[in-house]
């Protein structure tokens, strides 16, 4: 049975029309919202709030959803289709039950899709296909425009089909846990946190350019002293900083992102910290 046949013969609330819209809202804002705080959580909020609406006709649970939604999100634009669409059919199965399922879910994968995603469609394909296309019309040849553009035409209904086949995936994995979503949702927070943690050596970079000298004795503060104790100590502790400023709900994003900006300038400046 092909996914379209799936689609409509889904028994709920979300049809094949609500799920091609979802998907065409999404794509349309998936970078045009981007931001600091939740990255493409507007985005995803903008492509799916006339479905969610259908799911959940009492107020209160809509707003929950849509805040829900609104939380931090970050993939490859692509691969997002897949995760956005099985959360609408965990939605649609389970309710605002599913509400923390839905995020440990998108969390958690979010991070293995990027992978696949940003290696496929942000390297190979362009690198490959557009070199075609941009030499050919260099020798004046006009084909390699059309390919350009047929290419990406193609790749829009490929992106819709995506969505669609999430949405069937996603009906599958809420009906084969059946009553065991609790126990989906805490691998998922675990696999997410993970996923995140993982991040802080790679992503978050502090070294510290201090070195202790007394005669002859040189002392470099970050290789052996910081990094005996815990490689990448500083960015965890940066981390737990900023996010206990996160989770208190007092300083707002913004200001904690110039802080740490200024904090980064001031320490530079006066070789505390270095590149």
């Amino acid at each position: 049975m092909s996914d379209n046949e799936k689609l409509n013969q889904t028994q709920g609330v979300v049809t094949k029309k609500d799920i091609d819209y979802a998907a065409f809202r999404y794509m349309f804002m998936a970078c045009n919202t981007f931001n600091y705080e939740n990255q493409q959580g507007p985005a995803v909020v903008f492509g799916l709030n006339k479905v969610l609406r259908k799911i959940y006709p009492n107020d209160d649970e809509y707003v929950e959803a849509l805040n829900n939604h609104f939380n931090y999100f970050n993939t490859t634009t692509w691969m997002a289709n897949l995760l956005l669409g099985a959360s609408i059919a965990m939605e649609e199965k389970d309710g605002i039950k599913s509400k923390d399922a839905v995020q440990a879910f998108k969390t958690g994968m979010m991070g293995p899709l990027a992978g696949v995603g940003d290696t496929l469609v942000w390297v190979l394909y362009p690198t490959i296909m557009g070199s075609i296309a941009a030499y050919m019309g260099l020798q004046g040849n006009p084909i390699g425009t059309i390919i350009w553009l047929l290419l990406n035409v193609f790749f829009l209904f490929f992106r819709l089909k995506l969505f669609r086949v999430g949405y069937s995936s996603g009906l599958k994995l809420v009906t084969a846990l059946g009553d065991k979503l609790s126990i989906f949702t805490e691998a998922a927070s675990i696999m997410g946190l993970t996923v995140v943690g993982a991040l802080i050596p790679s992503v978050i970079k502090m070294t510290v350019g201090i070195t202790f000298k007394t005669g002859k004795v040189k002392l470099p503060i970050q290789t052996d002293v910081l990094d005996k104790i815990m490689p990448a100590l500083l960015p965890a502790l940066l981390t737990f900083f900023v996010y206990k400023l996160i989770a208190g709900k007092k300083v707002s994003i913004t200001k904690i992102i110039f802080a740490v900006i200024i904090f980064a300038l001031i320490c530079s400046f006066f070789g505390v910290l270095t590149v």
